[in-house]
């Protein structure tokens, strides 16, 4: 037993580890140290992340939150189509850009692993939840690029997906075979189905005209805070 997590064996014969309390508060503290840092740190025009951007970025984490807990299809291995969960935290990076958005997007990651969390190693756990859903930041490459939001979020999700067909296929390959796939394979096809799903629903509903007009609004209001 680890002071910061407990291993657990399934009927399978599967060991995962849990998280214990100071397993929890270690967690807390590195995200919260990971949005000081990203506050703290200069971009290249100079300006850091300031009070009004932190907000907007909270509300759309809280946003991104609360709609991945409504799950719409609940994969049985991990992995679900959330209601567009995704889209919330890839806006970040689309009002501010990539240095707030991948700021934002690593914190999320963290909370994804202190609500959610599914251990099997350190490197399974900085892949599935640091990397991947830190990727999501990769939208800020778009921001002020035509049609930045629908871009943004297909390439955030495309990174998750890199990560998530890592972490598949090295972590939890073996899984293929009773499918009679490869390890490759069964990732692909795996992770690609619950995050093409609710890709595809996402830009489909991005491209709707209120949407688009509301997410411009949304930006305008956050331009103020650059």
């Amino acid at each position: 037993m680890s002071y910061f997590a407990t291993q657990i064996m399934d009927e399978e014969g599967n060991i995962s580890y849990a998280l214990t309390g100071a397993g929890y508060g270690v967690l807390i503290a590195v995200m919260l140290a990971v949005l000081l840092l990203g506050c703290m740190i200069s971009g290249s025009s100079g300006r850091k992340i300031n009070t009004k951007q932190l907000v907007f970025s909270a509300m759309a984490i809280a946003l991104g939150m609360v709609t991945s807990m409504v799950k719409l299809v609940d994969m049985p291995m991990g992995g679900s189509v959330t209601l567009c969960s995704m889209m919330f935290i890839c806006l970040i990076g689309y009002m501010f850009g990539l240095r707030t958005g991948l700021t934002a997007a690593i914190a999320y990651g963290f909370l994804q692993l202190i609500v959610d969390p599914y251990i099997i190693s350190v490197p399974q756990m900085l892949t599935d939840y640091i990397l991947a859903f830190g990727a999501l930041g990769l939208s800020g490459m778009f921001k002020d690029k035509k049609h930045g939001m629908v871009l943004g979020y297909i390439v955030g999700v495309l990174g998750r997906y890199f990560f998530t067909f890592l972490s598949g296929m090295i972590f939890f390959g073996s899984y293929g075979a009773y499918y009679n796939m490869s390890a490759p394979i069964y990732s692909l096809v795996y992770n690609g189905a619950y995050l093409g799903l609710e890709a595809l629903v996402t830009v489909v509903i991005l491209l709707l005209p209120p949407v688009c007009a509301g997410l411009s609004k949304v930006r305008n209001m956050a331009g103020n805070a650059l």
